[in-house]
């Protein structure tokens, strides 16, 4: 199984600003939408965080804007786990032009587990501890000639 999930996702009007590019917001929404979509896939995702009333927020961005995106372009957004532990999860995050593979951006986030009623910091319960697995350092994230599972 592999570590990396991609989402495929083409750059809409309502993306662009001013400049004609894709606005810095943007990015930070489609880094929610991926790990979303991510966590979903893994079994673990929104119904589930309400089941088991605890939930995985985000505490931490750090974002690196690398290339222009322009209306039209097919983007790939890549993520993954790059660490684990009892309270936080750390996700890191590529995305990629489709047709030249050129890095567009990365990013990495720090996730913190709380309960949804009180947003107290909560222990991760074993069900986000087996779903949520690390990188294993064996394929390289930023080889974009391979597609991991990707959904549109």
């Amino acid at each position: 199984m592999s570590n990396f999930f991609d989402l495929k996702i083409t750059v809409k009007p309502e993306h662009i600003d001013i400049l004609g590019h894709v606005n810095n917001v943007v990015y930070v929404a489609w880094m929610q939408d991926v790990a979303t979509a991510h966590i979903e896939h893994l079994g673990v995702g929104l119904n589930k965080y309400l089941e088991m009333k605890h939930a995985m927020v985000a505490v931490e961005h750090h974002v690196q804007y690398r290339k222009a995106a322009l209306e039209g372009d097919e983007i790939v957004l890549r993520t993954w786990f790059n660490d684990i532990n009892a309270l936080y999860s750390f996700r890191q995050y590529a995305f990629y032009r489709a047709k030249d593979q050129a890095l567009l951006f990365v990013a990495n986030t720090k996730w913190a587990c709380v309960e949804i009623e009180t947003g107290r910091p909560k222990r991760m319960s074993p069900t986000f501890i087996q779903a949520y697995q690390p990188y294993d350092g064996e394929q390289d994230p930023y080889d974009f000639s391979q597609e991991y599972f990707s959904q549109r």
